[in-house]
């Protein structure tokens, strides 16, 4: 549980102490002083009132560490269902380089792992590669490596170079979509497959209309990860063109 606040004043711990005596099962209590008076932390120090500053979720085989600033979908068992259809739609090899875009906590790289040669997770939030590090080695995990950056920047030909260049790219960006840079290095790269996970169809359908002239379309899958409400979460496999002479 985090709780936000707007003034740094005694009566939090008042409050926090409460909850802590209210709710027994909470196990760990967290909070922030942000001065702003809004809902982003981002930017801001979390401090832990009382237990651990993350929590762990188990999918499968597999346990995640998350800490409050990294992001995990919020629905543990669609999200499961959510990465079957990764897993489905890859088809991945064993020889295959696979990087994860907005890897987040390393959740989606993590699943698939074991069925390719090498995954490589960038994300811009640095407690979430943290946790993705964290994540690999607690699952005993060695083909995953993860790098923290602004996607825009840090994903260019210098950093392929030095990782290898991928046979598949899993990107799953926040609402607004991947930046006009990102999708440009990935023109340039053009990978044989393409799965790409949204949370906004609108701006997925964005950069789709951009991919289009190297990739079609061979599959989408909705997945209902937000029940009674008209969000979905939505996935897209993409094949390169063979040439067409």
């Amino acid at each position: 549980l985090i709780q936000f606040f707007n003034k740094n004043e005694d009566k939090i711990k008042l409050l926090l102490n409460h909850i802590k005596s209210t709710f027994p099962d909470i196990n760990s209590l967290l909070y922030v002083i942000n001065s702003k008076a809004n809902d982003t932390i981002y930017d801001q120090e979390i401090k832990c009132f009382y237990g651990n500053n993350f929590i762990s979720e188990k999918m499968n085989e597999l346990v995640f560490k998350i800490y409050a600033k990294s992001f995990y979908q919020t629905n543990s068992n669609q999200a499961y269902e959510l990465y079957k259809i990764v897993k489905e739609f890859g088809q991945f090899k064993k020889n295959e380089i696979v990087y994860d875009l907005y890897t987040g906590t390393g959740t989606i790289g993590l699943f698939i792992a074991k069925y390719v040669k090498k995954i490589i997770g960038i994300e811009s939030v640095p407690d979430a590669i943290k946790a993705a590090k964290e994540n690999a080695k607690r699952n005993n995990i060695s083909n995953c490596s993860y790098f923290v950056g602004d996607m825009k920047t840090v994903f260019n030909s210098e950093f392929i170079k030095k990782n290898g260049i991928p046979n598949t790219i899993i990107t799953d960006p926040p609402r607004d979509g991947m930046h006009k840079k990102v999708v440009g290095e990935i023109m340039k790269l053009l990978p044989q497959k393409i799965i790409y996970v949204s949370c906004n169809s609108a701006t997925q359908a964005r950069d789709l209309e951009l991919l289009k002239n190297q990739y079609r379309i061979i599959k989408s899958q909705a997945v209902d990860m937000f029940p009674q409400t008209h969000h979905i979460e939505n996935v897209v496999l993409l094949n390169k063109k063979k040439n067409e002479f």
